[in-house]
């Protein structure tokens, strides 16, 4: 079970637009510890919202994590032990890293169940487009709805939506329950809505 990068092996990691001269400097040596699989890489994962501040934090912990292309068990590891940005990065590398469904959906499972949203956003990308079974990312779908975080979040969703005759049946009763209850439709639902009835 391996997960193939897709970022070259050396080299100097790419350019973050705004991130300061001595935060690069400082991802260009992580980078290169990352490719190297020093052991350390591990404790600049961990640091990278404090050398590059939170605005390039998911980037620059994306960057470690290609470079490095950890051992299943590790990437596991940093999901399940790691603080929330921590896990957030995991998930926003399933898909670069081409990692396993066999050890990627379990963490995007429990990210979809998790009440942070910005777990749950972050699980929503490509490779959950991409591995999810229709079951689970239609509920995923729904809670988009129930939680207000915009279903323009969900990769690949005109894709998977288009012609699911079981997502439309779910959000209709879901429009239907709101209605009874005098609440307002989700702003998503509509759009959703439409998607499933393309062909």
């Amino acid at each position: 079970m391996t997960l193939q990068p897709t970022t070259p092996k050396a080299g100097p990691p790419p350019h973050l637009t705004g991130l300061g001269a001595e935060a690069h400097h400082w991802l260009s040596a992580a980078h290169a510890a990352a490719t190297a699989q020093d052991a350390r890489w591990e404790l600049h994962f961990a640091e990278a919202g404090r050398r590059c501040g939170p605005a390039h934090a998911d980037p620059a912990r994306v960057l470690l994590l290609t470079a490095a292309r950890p051992h299943p068990a590790t990437l596991t590891r940093l999901y399940r032990q790691g603080t929330a940005p921590e896990r957030r990065a995991v998930l926003l590398a399933l898909h670069p890293l081409h990692c396993d469904p066999a050890v990627g959906l379990p963490l995007v499972e429990d990210a979809l169940r998790t009440n942070d949203t910005t777990l749950f956003t972050a699980a929503l990308g490509p490779y959950t487009a991409r591995h999810l079974d229709a079951h689970q990312w239609r509920h995923a779908v729904l809670k988009c709805l129930f939680t207000d975080v915009p279903v323009t979040r969900i990769a690949g969703l005109a894709a998977r939506a288009r012609g699911d005759a079981e997502l439309a049946r779910m959000l209709r009763a879901h429009a239907a329950e709101r209605t009874a209850a005098h609440r307002e439709i989700p702003a998503g639902l509509p759009h959703v809505l439409a998607l499933t009835q393309e062909q």
